[in-house]
């Protein structure tokens, strides 16, 4: 649960810390801006996909790989507090039942809300859909890029960042993951 007068206070305090007066006309609603900004982007903490992922539809006997590719995401670098944001792409093999493609986006949704690090975001998505999906397979790759490594540090804009993570039958069939993989690319 997000405790706006933490941030309020906070927010003044980094303002005065770099040398700002809070209290300047630019710059005086800033915190409260900042704490409903924070409400939303981080509005994953403490949520799973479970609900998302909840209504589902016969699959009509199929286990064919279904494939969702170029969900946008936003997040939050856990090390800097700066956005990372990118691409994601979700492969599963139904055990009987699919989910509308709308819920995978929520699912990314769910899990992108909150300061972490891409490895993280990657295997939450793939461990919620082949949990409550009871799915046979499931392969998700994340691409990123990290406002922490194009604004500062390194300053090396357009860099990405990939992740992946396979689960069941795509851990075990390397054919159907290669095969999967150039699908998706």
């Amino acid at each position: 649960m997000i405790d706006r007068e933490k941030i309020l206070e906070g927010v003044k305090l980094i303002i005065e810390g770099i040398g700002e007066d809070p209290n300047r006309e630019g710059l005086l609603e800033t915190p409260d801006r900042i704490a409903r900004m924070y409400e939303e982007i981080f509005s994953g903490i403490n949520k799973n996909a479970k609900e998302e992922l909840s209504k589902t539809f016969e699959a009509y006997g199929s286990d064919d790989v279904v494939i969702e590719k170029d969900i946008t995401f936003y997040s939050m670098c856990e090390h800097h507090f700066v956005p990372f944001y990118g691409k994601v792409h979700i492969a599963y093999i139904p055990n009987g039942r699919v989910v509308g493609l709308s819920k995978l986006a929520r699912c990314v949704e769910t899990y992108s809300k909150k300061p972490q690090l891409q490895e993280k975001l990657t295997a939450e998505i793939a461990d919620a859909i082949y949990e409550y999906l009871d799915a046979k397979g499931v392969l998700v790759l994340v691409e990123g890029e990290h406002m922490c490594m194009t604004m500062r540090g390194v300053k090396k804009p357009g860099t990405k960042t990939i992740t992946t993570t396979f689960r069941g039958a795509f851990k075990e069939d390397k054919d159907l993951r290669f095969e999967t993989l150039s699908l998706i690319k």
